[in-house]
């Protein structure tokens, strides 16, 4: 997922060519209440104050000496309290929705600090980017752009206190030791504890930044050690947590609303005589909407506003409306595969090229051709879209499991006509995001019901059926491989087409070619060692939503690759494994730039290279894992796959079993990650654990199909997320490891995911001889 300003800027540039622990919304003024108790303010160059006497030419540059971001969006504020109590406080700027980020953000805080981690508390941070930086959580991006400020504030914070302490003692700052939450004078056997300087301390200066001296690794109480559970999770299990569905608000009324089934349509007229008989519903309203290209607003429809959700359910579903489908009635995915193909089969838009394609095919001893389809996917988060939204004294507050709470305030500030700083966006936990919630058209509906109601609070709820019909889905895609080989099977010649509906689309009118940040994702910048490569884009245009999705157009790029190569390997009579890494080539650092990759995930290219040996090392380790070129019995096969994204390395090794039926089961998943320094490897390894969930999910089960423009899918039934009797009982996470915690980190919520589907299928291969080239693999093999 993408950062959305970025977004738009691509999009016109290729245009123009461990305990319980309470989840407050907290004030900066909350958080000093109570006068004396310390507050660090780490402020990390806020964007006016980056830019004043710079060049043009300064400003354009996004990286510090250091490699974080200087003078973007992104800085945030992150504040960093001790009471007078001893509790600290760390407030949270990015969204929790499983991943740890509350939790890895509050002990690397806690770990610089010297904290006792039983006295550290977090609150959520409100939707605000002058206070906050960007709040976005996507990317996989938390803590590889933060980690580093968060180990200065909890370092400049312990320096404070040690300071204060000295100062108190009349004896030099250097004899002062600070030590899970205890300040000591060795020499005279002095202790005091933190909150008995906190006053002083907050008298203090904020340390310079050279000033401050961070941890070594060995010294770590919590980076890196994996012994910390989510900060949440006494809540979470005991029911506590607050999520976005939970909020209740006196006086709250409840929301549904009845979009058009097809993207694009509109109301043409609506009859809600039957919907006012039904018990409990106060008040019906049409929302405005319909609108190509539709952003991140409503879709439009009539929402239907009641004392309870079962009124607004039943009398919704009395309503009597007349549709306009608009333009995209006729959307028939079957149909579209085929003009995707079309395009697929035909010179389209170089995006990449080296060498002499066309003339290494022709003298080339053998050619192979192959197309890879992978369907619409919808994000499906068990907790679905939800807002609570409240208009008084002339300013809305909203409470919602948003991913994106600067672009929900952003969008209600447009919607309501309001000023700036009379619309406050509050985030809850969220139960699931995958990329649904960065887009905050729920939230708006929410503001226009309370709205609608002179400001009386208003909980607008999604149905499970709501969320799968009108998502914003993964984009639909084919992917077409040619390459000519020598005469020991090897490619002396690779085109890539991918075909596929833009994220773009959303923003703009019709815009048919993938955007720089889609194409980045596994297509050109792929390491192959090869010297004649070209990459093409032929146009295709969206006929639904198009969003973000874990690890976006990775997984058509990976799973197209990944398989293409073991066909390859198959024909050449090698080893999968060894011919993969044969491709791949030597170790070397690659600068993404120079293999037509212009946006590198956002981040510096010479801090963050394409790694092939990283990504050989992860490849050679899922193998081990899985031990492989073991003979198994009949019916079983492995398979594998490797993929570099969101900067960091992963590999997967399946082991599945085909029965005489056609039915995969998935025996074992071994998977591999490279994502430099570990802060958090519990988490790390939950969200591998998850990503091989999801990627099954995908590889086997889960698909959207439209006919006449509508979602044939409605609920779990239909769309089928991965089963628990479906999980492999065996799932070996290797870790690779890096203790320089120094060098840059990556990201972990996505890059789990790319590799799986393709390990599966060339497993499938390997049990049955029968190659699977289109997702997912369910019920292909029956026949």
């Amino acid at each position: 997922m993408i950062h959305e300003a970025k977004l738009m800027a691509e999009l016109a540039a290729s245009q123009n060519a461990a305990g319980p622990v309470r989840i407050d919304n907290v004030s900066r003024r909350g958080i000093l209440g109570g006068m004396g108790a310390l507050v660090l303010a780490l402020s990390l160059s806020d964007r006016a104050k980056a830019d004043e006497g710079q060049t043009e030419e300064q400003k354009a540059k996004k990286f510090g000496a250091d490699g974080m971001p200087n003078g973007w969006s992104d800085d945030p504020k992150v504040f960093v309290a001790i009471a007078k109590d001893g509790t600290v406080t760390v407030t949270n700027h990015r969204s929790e929705m499983g991943q740890g980020v509350r939790t890895s953000i509050a002990f690397t805080v806690a770990d610089e600090l010297e904290a006792d981690w039983s006295k550290v508390k977090v609150v959520q941070a409100w939707g605000e980017e002058t206070h906050f930086g960007n709040q976005d959580t996507d990317g996989s991006r938390s803590l590889r752009h933060f980690f580093q400020h968060f180990r200065h504030a909890g370092a400049a914070a312990r320096l404070m206190l040690i300071q204060a302490a000295a100062k108190q003692w009349g004896v030099p700052a250097g004899e002062v030791k600070a030590e899970n939450h205890v300040l000591t004078h060795a020499k005279s056997g002095r202790t005091l504890g933190y909150g008995d300087v906190a006053e002083a301390a907050a008298a203090l200066p904020v340390p310079a930044r050279e000033s401050v001296q961070l941890k070594k690794p060995e010294a770590f109480r919590y980076i890196g050690k994996g012994k910390i559970g989510l900060i949440d999770n006494h809540d979470i299990t005991t029911g506590k947590a607050i999520y976005a569905l939970d909020v209740k608000l006196d006086g709250m009324l409840y929301a549904l609303v009845a979009r058009p089934a097809v993207y694009g349509g509109k109301v043409v007229s609506f009859d809600d005589t039957e919907a006012k008989k039904v018990p409990g519903v106060v008040k019906i309203i049409k929302i405005e909407g319909g609108e190509i290209p539709s952003e991140f607003m409503p879709l439009g429809g009539i929402a239907v506003i009641a004392k309870n959700t079962w009124a607004a359910m039943k009398g919704r579903e009395a309503l009597k409306i007349t549709w306009d489908d608009g333009p995209n009635a006729s959307y028939d995915t079957t149909a579209f595969r085929k003009e995707l193909e079309k395009a697929a089969r035909a010179p389209g838009k170089v995006v990449r090229v080296a060498g002499d394609v066309d003339g290494a095919m022709k003298t080339a001893k053998a050619k192979f051709e192959a197309e890879y389809f992978v369907p619409h996917l919808a994000q499906a988060p068990m907790e679905p879209p939800a807002a609570v939204a409240r208009i008084k004294d002339g300013a809305c507050e909203i409470w919602a499991c948003t991913q994106g709470p600067q672009a929900a305030h952003d969008r209600v500030v447009k919607r309501l006509n309001l000023p700036a700083d009379k619309v406050r966006v509050n985030v809850t936990l969220l139960g699931g995001g995958f990329g649904r919630k960065s887009k905050p058209d729920y939230v708006v509906e929410a503001a226009l019901c309370s709205q609608a109601m002179d400001g009386q609070p208003v909980k607008l709820v999604w149905t499970r059926e709501d969320d799968i019909q009108h998502s914003y889905y993964h984009t639909i895609s084919v992917e077409r491989i040619e390459a000519g080989v020598d005469e020991k099977g090897m490619p002396v010649a690779w085109l890539h087409r991918s075909v596929a509906p833009t994220i773009g689309s959303i923003f703009a009118p019709d815009p048919k070619h993938e955007l720089p940040f889609e194409l980045g994702m596994g297509l050109v910048n792929n390491p192959l060692a090869l010297k004649n490569l070209r990459f093409e884009n032929p146009e295709a245009s969206a006929h639904t939503r198009i969003g973000w999705f874990r690890s976006v157009s990775n997984i058509p790029h990976a799973f197209a690759i990944q398989s293409f190569v073991a066909e390859l390997a198959h024909a050449a009579g090698r080893d999968p494994k060894d011919y993969l890494l044969e491709l791949i080539g030597p170790a070397r650092k690659i600068d993404p730039t120079e293999i037509g990759d212009v946006w590198n995930y956002g981040e510096d290219p010479k801090r963050y290279p394409v790694d092939t040996g990283r990504l050989r090392r992860v490849i050679e380790t899922v193998a081990d894992g899985a031990k492989w070129g073991r003979k198994l019995e009949k019916g079983r096969g492995l398979g594998i796959a490797g993929h570099y994204s969101f900067v960091t390395y992963t590999a997967v090794a399946a082991e599945v079993e085909v029965d005489d039926k056609g039915q995969v089961k998935v025996h074992a998943i071994d998977i591999a990650v490279d994502c430099g320094p570990q802060v958090n490897p519990e988490r790390v390894r939950s969200q591998m654990e998850g990503a091989v969930v999801m990627g099954m999910g995908l590889a086997l089960t889960s698909k959207i199909t439209f006919k006449n423009g509508r979602a044939e899918q409605s609920n779990y039934d239909g769309y089928e997320v991965l089963r628990i009797d479906a999980a492999p009982k065996v799932v070996r996470v290797h870790l690779v490891p890096s203790n320089n915690y120094d060098s840059p980190l990556g990201g972990v919520g996505e890059p789990g995911v790319p590799p799986v589907a393709p390990a599966i299928a060339n497993a499938v291969f390997a049990a049955t001889g029968r190659r699977v080239r289109e997702l997912p693999l369910r019920d292909q093999l029956s026949t």
